[in-house]
């Protein structure tokens, strides 16, 4: 896989990534406002069609190059506002240390973007939403999202390959659905964006219901983005 790089503001694209644009067609099995809208997850994508399952979409490094791309853009767009003093934003990344994405994956997908601000008296941290990482939670957001998806209906032995295969335990698990359908479904952030859909999303049945809410954009790449910046680019 080539190298990314983030300089200033320009984004370096990995070699055989899929495009991920964001500002496209209006999704379906939205309310008419949220048609309107210009909040770019709500928007469908058009491009090439692939077939792939969830897991494979877990176990493809090409899937966290389009997230790390589209935390790219999240960080150019901070950086290109400023500070709140209006003061200028240098580059002040960290490393994380995620779990459960393929061996293949470079060091660029361990860095946090994050700015700091260059007058001198405020240096105030400017740290822009991603899509990769969730909160504090030390495995990648799709691992986050899409493995609790995955255990619904699997039988013990399946469900023991696949936490092997991510290196998660069963109590892990439970406590990521526990996540999303008592702590995520009660945030700002979902209060928010709940209200974009013409038909409710099933708490009970998170973060399945969730993904499901967006099934008719057919590429998956592009649908699990979708997801993402409902969940982390939407202010909490």
């Amino acid at each position: 896989m080539e190298t990314l790089e983030y300089r200033d503001n320009s984004i370096i694209r990995a070699e055989g990534a899929p495009t991920v644009q964001i500002e496209e067609d209006l999704a379906a099995g939205l309310t008419p406002a949220a048609r309107r809208s210009s909040l770019p997850q709500f928007r469908k994508k058009r491009g090439r069609r692939r077939a792939i399952s969830y897991q494979s979409f877990l176990e493809d490094a090409r899937s966290y190059v389009v997230l790390w791309k589209c935390d790219a853009e999240l960080a150019a767009e901070a950086r290109a506002r400023g500070c709140e003093c209006g003061g200028v934003l240098h580059t002040a990344g960290y490393p994380r240390k995620p779990r459960g994405g393929p061996d293949t994956l470079g060091p660029e997908m361990n860095v946090r973007f994050s700015f700091c601000c260059a007058r001198e008296g405020c240096r105030r941290r400017v740290t822009p939403p991603s899509l990769r990482f969730l909160d504090r939670k030390v495995f990648f957001s799709v691992i986050v999202l899409l493995v609790p998806v995955l255990r619904e209906g699997l039988t013990p032995e399946r469900m023991r390959r696949l936490r092997e295969r991510f290196q998660v335990s069963e109590r892990t698990v439970r406590r990521w659905v526990r996540f999303w359908r008592e702590t995520f479904v009660t945030s700002r952030t979902w209060q928010a964006a709940r209200r974009w859909f013409a038909t409710p999303v099933k708490t009970e049945a998170m973060p399945a219901s969730l993904v499901e809410a967006f099934s008719h954009i057919t590429d998956l790449y592009e649908r699990m983005t979708a997801v993402l910046k409902v969940v982390t680019v939407l202010p909490d």
